[in-house]
């Protein structure tokens, strides 16, 4: 609600917009800016990408957001003794952003942006008012790219939903089509994992919208809770409507006509629906709501007195905490400057082009195999070898594949776990065993034993993640160990290192992994030329 003259602040605390409080809350803004810079140009690098080109309106939405909050809030300026919690978050967010910039990850230093926002409400408004603003600040998480380990893995679930059910409506309309893991096979044109899931970049800004939706919704907790969650359902039942649509296309009209329809529909037009399947959703939980009020009512969408709220940023008192809040952004703005130049230390190696043909009597059989330019630009890797061996009296061959990556702090590695299932095998069988004993390593070596299926043919993969002399199992564990790597040595390389052989009809798998590990004992010795370890 809005303020009263019974608890307006004395003359001397509002007699100018520009007092001692909001030049100290200037400098800290200044100071912020300063150092969380590298987060800052990560977001509007990824806001530059179609699955977050959303970003710039979530600080606006949460600004909002915010300013709804505050009317409820009366004006009680003057000095408070509950802000020193405010400073202890600014000073958390300060060594986690520097813990980003250290390890070149900028997005650790976007995070904690976050937490600096957190902060200065903290600060401003006190730990007892201000930690009710917490809605406003969460939703600022909408604005962040997903760490690349979680998007993959996250996206490619999501993906295949989408395909199955986009599948199953073609199905009941009669048109021939076939799924192969991820790829829609038309007949006269098969849409691969990156048309079938376009739709899916608007997830993360339904999930926003109904985020907000949930954040505003004046009923029952079970209404917030289905208007939160039904962000997901909705991309993909739309995604899935786009997928039919498009086979119906091709099926009745021929593929020139696509082209027209994916640019018209996968814009904004999904984007637009899901929104307004929102608030029809809202409408309808209308009927079940005790009070019965309107949609506007429900949903709180007054924006009068906002200006008014936003005009109250006058009110914050000079206090020691927010002053020493500002003193410790700026001293730690002027310490990252004197900081030196750490960029990425990535280690002199021989190029994969160089890798031996001969392997203690397994020979390289056929010419080195080169992805498709698609496969090869989604893989991102600086350089990537992927060749197969035959030995004398084995049965099957030996593929190896390997990725070399000089900086993984803008993206890396993608595990085979995403990757397996998009190009339609199945993994059957997969788990995380540590091979230290029998490579008689002096270092733990983990790796991934897996069996995936496509059909009636069978494979047996082993795969792992090289961080200097490590080698991990855990894709987790992989990023953190980047990370340490990052702040330790400035060093942020890394390597995939895959084989795969065919298990043959009435072969035991015994067999089989017999041959992986005979190569894999095989390429121990050339690999450190090509995948530097080092400390």
């Amino acid at each position: 609600m809005t303020s009263t003259t019974s608890n307006s602040p004395p003359r001397s605390d509002v007699s100018g917009f520009l007092n001692w409080g909001v030049f100290w809350l200037l400098v800290t803004i200044v100071g912020a800016g300063l150092f969380f810079s590298n987060g800052i140009e990560a977001l509007l690098a990824a806001w530059q990408l179609p699955e977050y080109s959303h970003g710039p309106l979530i600080p606006v939405l949460s600004a909002l957001l915010f300013l709804k909050q505050l009317r409820e809030v009366p004006v009680v300026p003057g000095q408070k003794n509950d802000r020193w919690p405010g400073v202890a978050v600014v000073f958390f967010s300060i060594m986690l952003g520097l813990l980003g910039i250290l390890s070149n990850i900028d997005d650790i230093v976007a995070y904690a942006l976050i937490l600096w926002v957190a902060g200065i409400l903290l600060i401003s408004w006190g730990w007892h008012t201000g930690r009710h603003f917490w809605p406003g600040v969460l939703h600022l998480v909408f604005m962040l790219p997903l760490p690349g380990v979680i998007y993959f893995k996250v996206t490619t679930s999501l993906q295949f939903m989408s395909s199955e059910l986009g599948v199953w409506f073609l199905r009941l309309m009669d048109v021939p089509v076939f799924l192969d893991g991820n790829i829609i096979d038309l007949g006269i044109l098969k849409l691969h994992v990156a048309e079938a899931c376009s739709g899916l970049r608007y997830m993360f800004p339904i999930m926003s919208f109904s985020y907000i939706f949930a954040t505003l919704y004046k009923g029952p907790a079970w209404h917030k809770v289905t208007l939160l969650l039904a962000a997901v359902p909705i991309a993909i039942v739309m995604n899935s409507f786009r997928i039919a649509v498009a086979g119906v296309i091709v099926q009745y009209y021929g593929v020139e006509w696509l082209d027209g329809f994916t640019h018209f529909f996968e814009g904004w037009v999904i984007f637009l629906a899901c929104i307004v399947i929102l608030f029809g959703l809202a409408w309808m939980m209308l009927w079940l709501h005790p009070e019965k009020p309107s949609l506007a009512q429900a949903l709180d969408l007054d924006t009068d007195g906002l200006g008014t709220q936003l005009a109250r940023v006058r009110f914050v008192y000079p206090s020691a905490a927010l002053v020493t809040a500002s003193a410790a952004m700026i001293a730690a703005a002027v310490a990252l400057q004197a900081l030196p130049e750490r960029g990425t230390n990535a280690p002199d190696r021989d190029s994969f082009a160089l890798f031996p043909r001969e392997l203690d009597g397994w020979t390289q059989v056929g010419t080195r195999e080169f992805l498709k330019p698609g496969v090869a630009r989604k893989l991102g890797a600086d350089d990537y070898h992927q060749v197969s061996f035959v030995k004398p009296g084995v049965d099957g061959r030996v593929n190896l594949f390997m990725a070399w990556y000089d900086d993984q702090s803008k993206g890396g590695v993608h595990s085979p776990e995403v990757c397996l299932p998009g190009s339609g095998w199945e993994i059957a069988w997969l788990e995380r065993t540590d091979l230290t004993a029998a490579m008689a390593s002096d270092v733990p070596f983990r790796v991934n034993r897996a069996i995936i299926q496509k059909g009636e043919t069978r494979m047996m993969v082993f795969y792992w993640f090289q961080q200097k002399e490590r080698r991990v199992a855990w894709d987790f564990a992989a990023k953190f160990w980047l990370m340490v790597d990052g702040v330790r040595t400035g060093r942020t390389d890394g390597a995939l290192v895959r084989l795969t052989t065919p298990i043959q009809r009435n072969e035991p798998d015994a067999a089989a992994e017999a041959r992986l590990m005979e190569v894999l004992k095989a390429i121990q010795k050339p690999l450190p030329r090509f995948i530097p370890l080092g400390s």
